[in-house]
């Protein structure tokens, strides 16, 4: 079986470089997976869904975004963070 690999990363942001569009509810595409990936500190990942779920993430927990799904982070002080998308179900998704 292929390994699965991301089709786009997105840069490194930090507190002050995360565009505001990120800050905001956006979601992905149809069949885009997006996996938030904290390099330092830590983020808040609040989903959309019915009912709404808030999730704290750090190096040791990425945060999952299904396709089409409504979200915005909020940085809990200094942090870096990435995304990685995705075409099919990220490993460990």
């Amino acid at each position: 079986m292929a390994e699965v690999l991301p089709y786009r990363s997105t840069p490194v942001f930090d507190q002050d470089t995360l565009p505001a569009a990120l800050r905001a509810c956006h979601n992905t595409r149809a069949g885009v997976w997006g996996v938030i990936r904290v390099i330092e500190g830590q983020l808040q990942l609040t989903r959309l869904d019915d009912p709404p779920s808030v999730s704290f993430l750090d190096a040791l927990t990425p945060g999952l975004i299904l396709p089409q799904q409504p979200h915005f982070v909020t940085p809990l002080g200094a942090m870096k963070m990435q995304i990685d998308f995705y075409d099919q179900p990220p490993p460990g998704s």
